[in-house]
């Protein structure tokens, strides 16, 4: 139990250290640029107007936050952006019968007359891959990359390079699937300017304020470019199944971080955090049933082996018996629960912990 209660306390002081470095490495502006790109990426438009009204607040003007949006367009598609767009120019409205005076900042300066975007746009590209880049396989999409996105978008001078690719890869974190691409542009960040430190601090603000597995991604990508020291973890989607808050009532008798959402019906959803389990315990005059709908855990029973649980799993447990559930060490887990066949003076028995040993073993 001693070396459980140091580790929590070793992971509690990282989480906080990240979030210190988060503050300390990445201005709030920036801060702002990262989370309304990844929110556009998602679609999520009430999390972007929550985030932009914060960005908003926090310094960043009006003429960034529209060319963010505006960029995306080219990794996203128009219809997130048109749609990102769409609400933070209701949420400017909606500021401007408040009261509140944003600043609106300074727009782009008007290219020269004999200004040449293919040209600029090479130009950019060479700097941003580190060496010549020429899309032989497609010319047409070679042309528009240059002269249109490194061409035309990057020249526009009211965010710099740095500021756009901290726009693109909090963008490319959240879209699933384009890894390579996301790897790509954190080398790319890199030759634009933005420092490895900035680079670092993007997934904790990325988990904090966007999502698990958009932060997850980030951590991937800085592991393949830094080099730096990542376990790969299982995340689950709380939009399908929400997290809740967090179990404080039942927390002395978990190791680890629980939450807990109440359903219709007397079901309960515990979304488990990688390596939090519940203590040994026994249901009394009551049989319990776990239906694991996300990521991946354990079930076991006293004196028998675990038994994984993935969804689509079903446990019934059986009255009176000792067991224990929770998280693997390198997933996110959730299980819907609820009792039946409850008779009267039914209760819950909560026993000793289940130690690193024993749950060791079942990893």
């Amino acid at each position: 139990m001693k070396k459980t209660i140091i580790s929590a306390a070793i992971l509690l002081s990282g989480i906080f250290l990240n979030a210190q470095n988060m503050d300390n490495v990445l201005s709030s502006r920036r801060q702002g640029l990262a989370i309304i790109a990844a929110m556009e990426a998602k679609g999520d438009q009430a999390g972007l107007e929550k985030a932009a009204a914060e960005a908003l607040d926090n310094g960043l003007t009006v003429s960034e936050a529209k060319e963010a949006l505006s960029q995306l367009y080219a990794y996203t598609g128009f219809p997130r952006s048109l749609n990102a767009l769409g609400t933070l120019q209701k949420l400017l409205q909606q500021r401007q019968e408040a009261g509140i005076a944003d600043n609106l900042g300074k727009d782009a300066d008007p290219l020269p007359a004999d200004y040449d975007a293919l040209k600029q746009g090479t130009d950019v590209q060479t700097k941003l891959s580190g060496q010549p880049f020429n899309y032989s396989f497609v010319p047409a999409t070679d042309y528009y990359l240059k002269a249109h996105l490194f061409g035309d978008i990057f020249a526009r001078n009211n965010l710099s390079f740095a500021d756009r690719e901290i726009v693109t890869v909090s963008a490319i974190s959240a879209l699933p699937g384009c890894e390579p691409q996301l790897v790509a542009h954190v080398s790319g960040a890199r030759n634009m300017g933005v420092s490895d430190e900035e680079l670092r601090a993007l997934p904790a603000l990325l988990e904090a304020k966007v999502g698990l597995a958009e932060a997850e991604r980030l951590r991937k990508a800085l592991n393949e470019v830094l080099g730096d020291d990542h376990t790969p973890v299982q995340t689950v989607d709380f939009s399908v199944w929400p997290k809740g808050e967090p179990n404080s009532a039942y927390a002395q008798f978990f190791t680890g971080n629980s939450y807990l959402a109440q359903m219709d019906g007397g079901v309960a959803n515990v979304t488990f955090e990688p390596g939090c389990r519940n203590n040994w315990h026994i249901h009394h005059k009551q049989v319990q049933v776990l239906i694991c709908v996300a990521g991946r855990g354990w079930y076991q029973e006293w004196g028998k082996p675990a038994v994984q649980l993935v969804p689509g799993t079903i446990i019934e447990i059986p009255e009176g018996a000792k067991h224990w559930h929770g998280a693997a060490a390198d997933s996110w887990m959730q299980h819907l629960t609820f009792h039946k066949d409850v008779q009267e003076g039914a209760s819950n028995e909560w026993l000793e912990p289940v130690n690193d040993e024993q749950y060791q073993k079942v990893r």
